[in-house]
């Protein structure tokens, strides 16, 4: 299933109301973009939706969706988080990639596809090294993650080996995967709606993942202070 996004209703003019730091080549925002403010809560309240259901079905409430042309490309939320059951690797980002890839073969995408990622949980390491791997150069959120979120990583300074080479006859920055990359990281949209569906996570008292932990405490906390 695919849904369709009318740009005609949109705001054509961007305006950033707040920049968290811009280095030489990651660019984070913690604030909303006011000209695509609507825009990227449409699309949020479709990640909401897919984190809801995985609420519903006593997993982690996060979800993702990847969007392109106003359609949605890819979508995917958090699995295997039961008690029993838990791995570290089927991130809702992550599925959301492989519903991607899988589409993408098939649909004949181009590697220059314009894709924005909307998370409504905060990207952790892992999913935010896939996505820019991937090639994505919009990355929206909704709730921060206090415990695991990865936004707020320094990229201004190299960190990977031929990044950190110093000798003027080796490769430099031109051969690393990371050079003349740039990517947009908005936090915030939607953050109350996706702070509810944490809230009740944690409140039910048969989760055991991430039970008594940082985030856990966060959210319960906020939720109280709200």
């Amino acid at each position: 299933m695919f849904w369709y996004f009318n740009p005609l209703t949109m705001q054509q003019i961007r305006s950033c109301s707040a920049v968290m730091r811009q280095d030489q080549n990651i660019k984070i925002m913690t604030v909303i973009d006011n000209g695509n403010r609507r825009r990227d809560e449409y699309w949020m309240l479709k990640a909401l939706e897919l984190a809801e259901k995985a609420l519903d079905r006593d997993d982690f409430p996060v979800g993702c969706v990847l969007v392109m042309d106003n359609e949605i490309v890819g979508a995917g939320a958090r699995i295997h988080t039961r008690s029993g059951d838990e791995n570290e690797l089927d991130h809702a980002e992550m599925v959301a990639l492989r519903d991607w890839i899988s589409r993408r073969g098939a649909a004949g995408l181009g590697d220059d596809a314009v894709v924005t990622v909307y998370c409504s949980l905060e990207p952790c390491l892992m999913c935010l090294g896939a996505l820019i791997l991937n090639g994505i150069k919009r990355i929206v959120y909704a709730y921060e993650d206090v415990m695991g979120g990865a936004a707020g990583i320094d990229f201004s300074n190299p960190i990977t080996g031929c990044g950190k080479n110093t000798d003027p006859a080796g490769p430099g920055q031109q051969g690393c995967l990371y050079h003349d990359g740039c990517v947009d990281i908005v936090g915030g949209v939607l953050r109350d709606e996706s702070l509810a569906l944490f809230r009740e996570y944690f409140l039910n008292t048969g989760q055991s993942y991430w039970k008594d932990s940082l985030l856990c405490r966060y959210t319960l906390d906020a939720s109280c202070n709200h």
